[in-house]
């Protein structure tokens, strides 16, 4: 829902001009109701660079911050949409310099069972974990500009993120303000203090590695669209009664199941199925799916059943890449502490 402009004593609507004004003369209500409309947006901004919901949120506060002491220099050279992109990608770039911001409990994760040899490793682990529909929903409108060459919901899917997060630092930020924003080349130039040139060759090079990495595919059905919910229902019951092979008939023949962080992929029916019957599913029917969405894909928060007691322990977060009537990719989260994100609780009583 859009917010109404604030009024003044006199009862007329504020103009963002009037809200700038006052909020250089150091009016802190005028500063939030001027970059209110941008707080979301540039929450998923951070999270496209960085992978993480939570370092998000961290980075968007520091670049609120950091703008809100230094409103009284913003010289009005571009909108404040723009400075406050500007704020935002650095402070990502920096962050991903420190190399210290990473989830808490990857190391102390052990799985239950001996892991079967992947199909193959990742150099490193993948540190992108799910962001929830619900905040993307509150998104205030901003058309991208005429130069993007992503709509919203590719821009958010898992695989253009995993794809996303291979690129180099740079790569990574300019593809995201030139192609999924649709900022002009000046404007990079701008927020990232360098050089149209620049701009342009780090553009072609993302925009090779990226085609590289990101295969063409059947479109996803619609969200919540009747073809996307049998996929879903299907795949639920299946999971939940431990049918290793109804759920592998519902796959592509190149699907992927991956547990990030961990820089493990199993590809291929073989080897899915291998897993399935091996590890998740190697107990049967203990699992308790609760949907919820993520990334504009279907998603849940997954339990363990106990069998002392009428208790359901988290065991992650499951995502289902979906191509037309079936599943390419199985991403579980291992990070139960991910669930609070998406309003689920660590454990539920049955």
């Amino acid at each position: 829902m859009r917010r109404t402009p604030p009024t003044g004593e006199t009862g007329t609507r504020r103009t963002p001009e009037d809200l700038l004004a006052t909020a250089r003369a150091g009016d802190g209500e005028s500063f939030r109701e001027l970059i209110e409309p941008y707080r979301r947006e540039l929450q998923v901004h951070c999270y496209r660079i960085l992978g993480s919901v939570q370092d998000a949120e961290d980075l968007v506060q520091e670049t609120l911050l950091a703008a809100w002491s230094g409103i009284g220099g913003f010289e009005e050279r571009s909108s404040v949409r723009t400075w406050l992109y500007r704020i935002a990608t650095n402070r990502c770039l920096n962050a991903l310099r420190a190399g210290s911001r990473r989830p808490h409990e990857y190391a102390a994760y052990r799985s239950e069972v001996p892991l079967p040899e992947p199909s193959h490793r990742q150099a490193e682990p993948s540190w992108l974990e799910p962001y929830p529909d619900v905040l993307l929903d509150q998104i205030t409108d901003h058309v991208p500009g005429p130069e993007a060459r992503y709509e919203v919901r590719e821009s958010v899917s898992l695989a253009f993120l995993a794809a996303l997060q291979q690129l180099p630092p740079r790569q990574r930020a300019v593809l995201v303000l030139r192609d999924v924003l649709g900022f002009r080349a000046a404007e990079v130039a701008g927020i990232l203090d360098t050089t149209e040139n620049a701009v342009t060759s780090a553009l072609n090079r993302a925009r090779s590695a990226l085609a590289h990495e990101l295969p063409v595919r059947e479109s996803a059905p619609l969200p919540n669209s009747p073809q996307e919910r049998r996929i879903v229902d299907d795949f639920v019951r299946a999971f939940e009664s431990g049918d290793v092979d109804a759920i592998v008939s519902m796959l592509t023949d190149d699907a992927r199941l991956t547990m990030p962080p961990m820089p493990l992929v199993y590809q291929g029916l073989d080897d899915v199925r291998h897993f399935l019957a091996t590890v998740a599913l190697r107990n049967g029917g203990r699992h308790v799916l609760i949907p919820t969405r993520a990334n504009r894909q279907p998603a849940f928060g997954c339990y363990l059943r106990d069998p002392r007691n009428p208790i359901l322990h988290a065991h992650g977060v499951l995502v289902l890449s979906l191509t037309g009537d079936r599943i390419t990719a199985l991403t579980r989260f291992v990070d139960n502490s991910l669930l609070t994100a998406f309003g689920l609780p660590r454990s539920l009583r049955v």
